[in-house]
């Protein structure tokens, strides 16, 4: 009786050992959020977005920057090597974004890269969901401190117009409303509606000869 020999890749060398793990679709796409996320708090980057150190395109060049870290975690056959990507980033900070490290940033970057990347692997979104609420009260913060100074200038700016302002004399109200009235060149007594009259100053035409 023939008996079969069962073998696993591992126990024989000859088997061509397994593909790497791939990202699912919604992986891919929650992998790519992540990406962005971290790059949005990378200050060595968003100081050359804020100062145009590559050009007056240097956000777009970011957006691309996202795409291209994304597309060598997905495109690259084998084993991914953290030193690798650690020097990607540092030669594409210095040749497209104008920004030579020397913080050490790009490890510090790299290695959440790698870890979110295994973390999408196993469909675990929790570093991403942390840093998309991070971010959203970064967001929020910076809006209210916008708000607030906005308010400020606006309070100044009410205090100056109204330190500019100049009380007009106020000239003093009769307790007795008139009506004047004229027929030619003459002038008659007006009769207030309160019992009052009122006897308007005369023209003077020359000299009054006494």
């Amino acid at each position: 009786m023939a008996s079969v020999n069962g073998g696993s890749a591992a126990s024989n060398p000859s088997l061509p050992s397994p593909p790497p793990k791939q990202l699912s679709p919604q992986s891919l796409s929650a992998f790519y959020e992540g990406i962005t996320l971290v790059l949005s708090k990378w200050t060595a980057l968003q100081m050359s977005i804020q100062n145009e150190w590559g050009g007056r395109n240097t956000r777009q060049k970011a957006e691309q920057f996202s795409h291209d870290i994304l597309s060598w975690f997905t495109k690259t056959k084998g084993t991914l090597y953290i030193d690798e990507l650690e020097e990607d980033l540092a030669i594409t900070m210095a040749e497209t974004f104008n920004a030579v490290l020397d913080d050490g940033s790009e490890e510090e970057i790299a290695e959440e890269l790698m870890s979110m990347h295994e973390e999408c692997l196993e469909e675990n979104y929790e570093s991403i969901l942390k840093l998309r609420v991070s971010k959203n009260a970064t967001e929020a913060v910076s809006q209210s401190r916008q708000l607030v100074n906005e308010d400020d200038d606006e309070s100044s700016d009410d205090e100056e117009a109204s330190d500019m302002v100049v009380d007009e004399p106020q000239r003093p109200r009769s307790n007795s409303k008139t009506m004047n009235t004229s027929v030619g060149n003459q002038n008659q007594t007006a009769q207030a509606e309160d019992g009052w009259s009122v006897v308007p100053p005369r023209r003077n035409k020359g000299n009054r000869q006494n």
